[in-house]
């Protein structure tokens, strides 16, 4: 008996961006195979018995293979499994879900296409930027910064989108950031230009930086910015200053260890993750009420 397969967008990063039709199949969930950038929380819904198979991948780290993951979709899915194939973001965008999803039509295997909050929208948003703004960006392009390395020539046309009226948004595109601004520079866009990039996106320990086109590859450097990272070009990244929410929470950059035992603790930690801290549950301690005695009149 053949099992069932969701390819399921789990967000940016941030567990409350999580949809509630994700959370739902992850509860029941037979295999979730994940990648490395889902929520770390997202796979405390799976049922007790699940088995949880990392498959993800870290641009310069160890990689499983694309051709092994859809492998082991295909046997879990044949031997009577209800899958769920977790992905960073949106399945369809930049996620291979589109892959994953023609090789399982081949198997003849039954699927169901969940998306998610896609980071290229998220990670600016967290950071202050809104990708279109009036009057300033009616257009937005999402670009990969991270193209197939074996395709002998750029699927990139350089020059259109340096004419583009609107923002450029790139994926994964960190470590080619100095070739990107190189390449819209020479083909016209404006040096100058505002740009910035955002590092781990949502996520607690999130950051963001703002320059030109021309000095945001050296100032990233500088600092240390690494994948996963999204870079926004175009006037609406002069946001950021004025409307950037995210980093500015009072507890931002702190990390805080919550020792009350888990049920108890969990309104606690919500608290101090909306003030911006990152929350470390240890359960160690429960507190509870001390008995009253009334003395008798």
């Amino acid at each position: 008996m053949t099992g069932f397969v969701y390819l399921v967008g789990a967000g940016p990063g941030d567990p409350g961006l999580l949809t509630a039709r994700a959370i739902e199949l992850i509860g029941r969930a037979d295999v979730v195979l994940y990648d490395k950038l889902i929520p770390r929380e997202a796979l405390g819904f799976a049922p007790e018995g699940a088995e949880l198979v990392d498959v993800g991948k870290i641009g310069g780290g160890p990689q499983v293979p694309q051709e092994e993951t859809e492998r082991l979709i295909v046997d879990h899915a044949r031997a009577g499994r209800t899958v769920v194939r977790l992905k960073g973001g949106d399945p369809f965008v930049f996620g291979r879900g589109g892959e994953e999803a023609q090789r399982l039509l081949a198997a003849r295997i039954p699927f169901e296409v969940v998306p998610g909050v896609t980071s290229g929208i998220a990670a600016p948003a967290y950071a202050g930027i809104p990708v279109t703004f009036r009057g300033a960006a009616s257009a937005v392009a999402f670009v990969t910064g991270h193209e197939d390395p074996a395709k002998p020539e750029t699927a990139i046309d350089w020059d259109a989108l340096a004419r583009f009226p609107g923002t450029l948004v790139f994926y994964m595109g960190v470590r080619q950031l100095p070739r990107i601004a190189a390449k819209l520079i020479d083909a016209g866009r404006p040096a100058d230009q505002p740009a910035a990039i955002v590092d781990r996106g949502t996520f607690p320990e999130q950051r963001s930086l703002a320059a030109t086109l021309e000095a945001l590859r050296e100032r990233a450097a500088g600092a240390g910015i690494g994948a996963p990272a999204i870079t926004v070009i175009g006037e609406v990244a002069g946001l950021r200053d004025e409307l950037g929410w995210f980093e500015r929470r009072p507890l931002t950059g702190r990390t805080v260890v919550v020792t009350r035992a888990r049920a108890q603790a969990s309104a606690l930690a919500a608290r101090l993750r909306e003030f911006g801290a990152q929350v470390v549950e240890a359960p160690a301690i429960r507190t509870e009420p001390l008995p009253v005695t009334v003395p008798a009149i």
